[in-house]
């Protein structure tokens, strides 16, 4: 693979999906490039094709496999189609990148993981959160030791942005903040605080036009002994609203870390306090205040086919996102039975 170009084809022209087709026109310099779009609207289709030159469109996912010569596809449809479109990609023998949530359930992510493993098919799922530019900083600095240990944390995304007007469908969502940026906040607890033994979490619904919990605040114990919360909520009434920054709080043995509003990153080490401003670049297709959450797709992007390109799983391996659907899950029984809740593994 590292030695031609790879042709991909995305499946879904949805909202989020304009991301995805500027970052991947971004990436055909880097030799990687997209030649065809699916959709099952096929104005939509045919508008992601046209707009990013593109050379051809579908309408049904098999036809697309059948008659196009495949290195990877990149689903970004809602999750209920995901297991449906995965298995295809599967027995086709095409790499896959799928949109979070990974599944609505653990029974349908179990089933693609272990479907992909069985094929030799790479799976990866596109978690942005943790490549985000100020998340890869704040990672850097803790791998350098600057604060020693970390013991304690707090991750938030804590916003009253109107997500409803783009996206309406997530009044009806049984289970939605968890499954939605949750996810996003439970893989940065992973990537920075480590494994996950035990997980306690409260839900509320705040908004009455909801039917599943919009707000969720989850107290982590990681397998280092560290303590971390994880916070997600659209309901929050505060100014400025933060969207679409997470704000993060980790302190350590000797020290701490604290991404604020801004973007900007506070180190406390030995005594000192040192200040950086860790903002995401301004792209050609980007713009404030999306830019961060935006790059991050190129930057996920780029992570993955650089991975396979070198013969290995991305760092958000369908196996690895497994992980971290399996704290979502616990979160949710947790809160039902207002016990902590072990996060669940699988048999290989």
């Amino acid at each position: 693979m590292s030695e031609r170009n790879m042709q991909g084809a995305l499946i879904g022209c949805g909202f989020f999906a304009r991301n995805h087709l500027n970052a991947w026109r971004d990436m055909r310099a880097e030799g990687v490039e997209l030649v065809a779009v699916c959709d099952t609207d096929e104005a939509k289709a045919r508008a992601a094709a046209e707009t990013f030159a593109i050379r051809r469109y579908h309408t049904d996912p098999q036809k697309l496999f059948a008659s196009e010569r495949l290195d990877f596809v990149d689903v970004t449809t809602r999750m209920e189609t995901h297991r449906d479109l995965v298995l295809l990609a599967v027995r086709h023998g095409v790499r896959i990148i799928v949109q979070k949530p990974f599944a609505p359930d653990w029974e349908s992510c179990v089933e693609m993981v272990r479907a992909a493993e069985a094929a030799g098919v790479p799976l990866a799922v596109h978690e942005n959160f943790r490549h985000q530019t100020p998340m890869l900083r704040l990672r850097e600095t803790l791998d350098s030791g600057v604060i020693g240990r970390p013991t304690w944390g707090r991750i938030a995304f804590r916003t009253g942005y109107d997500v409803y007007r783009t996206q309406p469908y997530f009044h009806h969502e049984k289970r939605f903040a968890i499954l939605d940026t949750g996810v996003h906040v439970l893989d940065l607890a992973r990537f920075l605080m480590g494994e996950v033994a035990h997980v306690s979490c409260e839900t509320q619904r705040r908004n009455p036009s909801n039917v599943g919990e919009d707000t969720a605040t989850m107290l982590l114990r990681h397998a280092s002994g560290a303590v971390s919360l994880a916070e997600t909520t659209y309901e929050s009434r505060q100014l400025p609203d933060p969207f679409p920054q997470t704000l993060v709080t980790i302190e350590g043995e000797t020290g701490s870390i604290k991404l604020d509003e801004d973007f900007r990153m506070a180190v406390t080490a030995n005594g000192r306090l040192t200040e950086h401003k860790v903002s995401s670049p301004l792209l050609s297709w980007t713009a404030e205040p999306w830019h961060v959450i935006q790059e991050s797709v190129l930057l996920t992007q780029r992570a993955i086919t650089a991975a396979w390109r070198a013969g290995r799983d991305a760092d958000t391996s369908g196996a690895d996102n497994l992980k971290t659907f399996a704290v979502a899950e616990a979160g949710y029984a947790a809160a039902e039975s207002g016990r902590a809740t072990v996060p669940r593994t699988i048999e290989r």
